[in-house]
């Protein structure tokens, strides 16, 4: 809670502590980085994470990866797949000419993409700190002050919350966390089998129909992917035991299919939670802190990873000083109805994954539904992040969506936004960025493939602005970047 300033309280040491080393802080910290901001990342774990789980990256975190020149570094280590079967792994093919040059999921082992984004905010000048667990905290008009789980304190212009779904930080701000508990729960893991593939298949088919959480398919490297219902909701956040999957699929499916040598093993449940606010005072949440939702769809780290980007820029114009006084509010105002979307249609897809016979009715309805192009194209870009529109007020539906990495003068669109900072793609060649030029960069491109005369963009690649009149952009620079430099 706020105290008054104190004269002896130590200096501000950083500009933003972030609390979590995990895919959202990793990438806050490297966006903070972009800007020059002073970053420490506190990580409660002395050891990165060893659980080799695959994740995917939808589309719209694929764009960001490119956006900020990661992809090609993270593609290497990761597996194509379509974008195609998410929404509650009802096997649709996706839609035709999806809008984006990256029209696929990339399935990548978690510790390896937590270990590229870390590297990137490291080569970037970011600090990390393991085997620190944030304690307590202190907010007043200048700072906040992190005490440490060792008794050491620190102290910084502004903490964000990136430290899960148990974070101690949103638990120490005192902010609601409304939302359900788990109902159900899922054992998941990876490791190999002892029966052939034809026995596999076939049971497979005889089992699918009726339960939607059973799923056992080859992973690569002789491995095979087990999903199957848990016996019972548990509260531990230890992972399952290889015989806890043995005797899951024995209830299941009648045999165990002589599963071993498990690669990993994790649970998970349905628990669906949602923070009330994700800004109090100088303190933020972002990731899992701020909200928690079934992984039915893949969107728990994309949903991270947006945040970070959408939250990045606007505390970096707070701390250098240009940004506009309401902007780090639209980080709430943008993310939490993005968040609201993700929970309801996580909920969503959880009962149609139930085995009672309404479920199942409702199932084989929206399955005959998603053969219109127009159902499965809404909710492959809901799923993968595409289909977002932050509400920037009246006008064409481009403004407030996301803008595909287009062709573009010499090269691509995403190739131009590798710093962080605005951009100003005028076709007229006839507008300026002016006073902006610091924080706004331009491009003059009639061949620009748009069917618009110009559009301002923010460093998160939404579009801000659209038009061709000088005073209009003017206007909208001054409430995205701030006031002019002269």
């Amino acid at each position: 809670m706020d105290s008054p300033p104190d004269r002896d309280r130590a200096p501000l040491m950083f500009d933003v502590i972030i609390a979590g080393c995990g895919p959202t802080g990793a990438m806050l910290a490297a966006e903070l980085r972009l800007h020059e901001v002073r970053v420490l990342v506190l990580e409660k774990e002395t050891e990165p994470v060893s659980t080799v789980r695959i994740v995917g990256l939808h589309i719209r975190s694929i764009e960001l990866m490119a956006m900020r020149g990661l992809l090609e570094r993270i593609r290497e280590h990761g597996r194509q797949r379509p974008a195609g079967g998410f929404f509650a792994a009802i096997n649709k093919p996706a839609p035709k000419r999806l809008d984006t040059a990256h029209a696929y999921l990339l399935g990548i082992p978690q510790p390896v993409i937590v270990h590229l984004l870390e590297e990137h905010a490291i080569q970037l000048g970011a600090q990390v700190r393991r085997g620190c667990a944030v304690a307590d905290l202190e907010q007043d008009d200048e700072g906040v002050t992190v005490k440490l789980a060792d008794g050491e304190q620190l102290r910084s212009r502004y903490l964000v919350g990136c430290d899960g779904g148990r974070s101690t930080v949103r638990k120490l701000l005192g902010v609601g966390f409304p939302g359900e508990p788990s109902r159900t729960e899922t054992l998941m893991g990876e490791m190999e089998v002892g029966v052939p593939q034809e026995e596999i298949a076939a049971k497979v088919t005889d089992i699918s129909g009726t339960h939607q959480r059973f799923r056992l398919r080859p992973s690569g490297d002789g491995t095979y992917s087990v999903v199957v219902p848990a016996a019972a909701v548990t509260d531990a956040a230890e992972p399952p035991t290889l015989e806890d999957f043995r005797r899951q699929l024995r209830t299941i499916a009648g045999t165990d299919f002589g599963v071993h040598s498990p690669r990993w093993l994790s649970r998970f449940g349905d628990a669906t939670r949602l923070a009330e606010r994700y800004r109090v005072g100088r303190v933020l949440l972002a990731g899992d802190a701020a909200h928690i939702h079934p992984p039915t769809g893949g969107q728990g780290l994309n949903l991270g990873v947006q945040d970070a980007f959408n939250l990045g820029w606007k505390l970096a114009a707070h701390i250098r000083g240009w940004a506009p006084e309401t902007l780090l509010d639209t980080y709430h105002t943008e993310r939490h109805p993005v968040a609201q979307d993700v929970l309801d249609n996580t909920r969503a897809q959880m009962e149609l994954h139930s085995t009672e016979p309404g479920p199942q009715a409702l199932r084989r309805l929206l399955t005959e539904l998603m053969d219109f192009d127009e159902v499965n194209r809404c909710l492959i870009e809901k799923i993968t992040g595409i289909g977002i529109r932050y509400d920037f007020g009246e006008g064409p539906d481009l403004l407030g969506r996301r803008l595909p990495d287009i062709d573009v003068k010499h090269g691509r669109l995403y190739d131009l936004l590798h710093r962080g900072r605005g951009l100003l793609l005028d076709r007229t060649q006839r507008l300026t960025t002016g006073g902006w030029t610091d924080r706004v960069d331009y491009l003059a491109d009639p061949t620009a493939a748009l069917d618009v005369p110009c559009l301002l963009l923010r460093p998160d690649g939404h579009v801000a602005w659209i038009g061709d009149d000088q005073q209009d952009l003017d206007d909208h620079l001054s409430r995205w970047f701030g006031t002019p430099a002269h």
